[in-house]
């Protein structure tokens, strides 16, 4: 009912990527965490020298008071107080900058860079890539795109490394396991990327995040990896791309991991998570993730009622929590005013549209018992062996009627404290009710062209009598009492 073992591991495992991935920042091994500054770097300014090269040729002007030098022929500058290596087939150096054009390479220690135009703002410890850079870092993540800066950390400026990409960078973020072994890559695309120290990213613009096995995607996105949370925003989903497809929706979408692994996903604002066998919408949907697998759903909601549907049953109340250990459903609780619906058994009679389509129960609470397959097996969707209804109980279900002959059915139509409904390989096979007990058991009138030759005669014609294995058992139901006629009113005489 809720769906396979596939689809919800596919959405653990693209969640616990997102959140387990290292952020491809600069400076990891001197960024202090979030909130806490890093240890002051020097104050001077980046010294950069023009290295001479056998083909390169230098011609220098002054301008405005200040030596201007132009360099062609292929291009070596080195700032040793910085650890920084630039290349490229041409230059010009300014006393505040350096500027770079053709085959542009920039190294350091926690970073490499290569694109066609290039400036180091030597004073404010900015480098400005343009066209066709590639950026990689040194636990291999890399940053593709139009234009990309780097902010370098300084304590004049900044406490952290940052990044600023624009014209939609394409983000690929490596990802080793525990052990060191190389995992499939996470891939995060948007309009601009915007990376602070090595715990925050921010990406904004259509954002899409691709795995192997899944996707995720919105107008904006932030990932704390230090907190190990990522929060979607404005028309955010995630998609699972396996054999059993699931998609969960809403206004925003919250993740949260502890040890690289995903504990709980809560979709707010209009949520909807869907599966080929189920969909449940509410205001808040909640999963619970343990060991990669979904355990529990929890659906709430003021302004819309959680509401879960599958082929056969829809069950809609204040808040619905699906109880499923090893990702196989054991019990659904709904609660306040729920009510629960369900095809009517056609294969034993015929209904008549549209008042004998639909079985229903309604109460304060409706518990929904399932007859869950063993761990671990997937062949088989969970069979519901009964429903429970609590306060306020009223059931109207359709059955087959005593006379084996009659197309229509019969209804059984109870109100008590309790009701409960038991299931036989998913039909309904028994009705029983407790406490203050009030009903009615209704047959369908015989077909006037058959003879029936059983029953009783009255005034309108015969009345079949029902047969026991359709009507509750008396041992379990305290009584049956026929609720009172309703008359029309009498006539006036004009």
């Amino acid at each position: 009912m809720i769906g396979g073992r596939g689809a919800a591991r596919a959405l653990a495992v693209v969640l616990a990527a997102v959140l387990g991935a290292s952020i491809p920042a600069v400076g990891r091994a001197q960024t202090a965490p979030v909130g806490k500054p890093t240890p002051k770097a020097t104050a001077e300014p980046a010294r950069c020298n023009l290295i001479a090269q056998e083909a390169t040729h230098v011609t220098t002007t002054q301008m405005g008071g200040q030596y201007v030098a132009y360099a062609g022929g292929g291009v070596l500058i080195k700032c040793p107080n910085r650890n920084i290596t630039l290349r490229g087939d041409s230059a010009e150096q300014y006393p505040d900058r350096v500027y770079l054009v053709g085959h542009v390479n920039y190294d350091e220690p926690r970073l490499n860079v290569t694109s066609q135009y290039l400036t180091y703002f030597t004073n404010d410890e900015r480098v400005v890539a343009a066209q066709n850079v590639h950026a990689r870092l040194p636990n291999g993540s890399t940053l593709v795109g139009p234009q990309a800066e780097y902010r370098r950390q300084d304590a004049r400026f900044r406490p952290r490394e940052q990044i600023l990409a624009i014209g939609r960078p394409t983000i690929t973020v490596a990802q080793p396991d525990s052990l060191g072994h190389s995992q499939p890559p996470m891939t995060m695309i948007a309009n601009t990327v915007f990376m602070d120290g090595d715990s925050l990213m921010y990406g904004s613009g259509q954002v899409l995040i691709t795995r192997t096995d899944a996707r995720a995607t919105g107008d904006s996105v932030a990932i704390n990896s230090a907190l190990e949370t990522m929060r979607l925003m404005r028309g955010p989903s995630i998609t699972s791309t396996g054999a059993k497809p699931f998609t969960l929706t809403g206004g925003v979408i919250d993740a949260y991991s502890h040890n690289k692994k995903l504990q709980r996903v809560v979709s707010r604002s209009r949520a909807d998570a869907t599966t080929q066998d189920m969909s449940l919408r509410s205001d808040t949907i909640e999963l619970h993730v343990r060991d990669d697998s979904l355990v529990r759903a929890i659906a709430w909601g003021n302004t819309l009622r959680a509401r879960a549907v599958s082929p056969t049953e829809t069950l809609t109340a204040d808040s619905i929590d699906v109880d499923m250990p090893h990702q196989r459903i054991r019990v659904l609780n709904a609660v306040r005013k729920a009510y629960a619906t369900s095809r009517v058994d056609t294969t034993r009679f015929r209904p008549q549209p549209p008042s004998d389509t639909v079985d229903w129960l309604r109460g304060d609470v409706v518990v929904a018992h399932f007859d869950s397959a063993a761990k671990g097996d997937t062949s088989t969707k969970p069979v519901i062996k009964q429903l429970v209804a609590t306060g306020h109980a009223a059931a109207e279900y359709h059955m087959a009627a005593s006379d084996t002959g009659a197309r229509a059915p019969a209804i059984n139509y109870t109100r008590a404290g309790q009701i409960v409904v038991s299931f036989d390989s998913g039909r309904v096979a028994n009705v029983a009710a407790h406490d203050s007990v009030a009903g009615i058991y209704l047959e369908p009138a015989p077909d006037s062209a058959r003879n029936l030759g059983s029953g009783t005669k009255t005034g309108s014609g015969t009345k079949s009598v029902p047969d026991p294995k359709t009507v509750p058992d008396p041992k379990t139901v305290h009584s049956i009492v026929p609720l009172p006629v309703k008359r029309p009113p009498a006539r006036r005489e004009q």
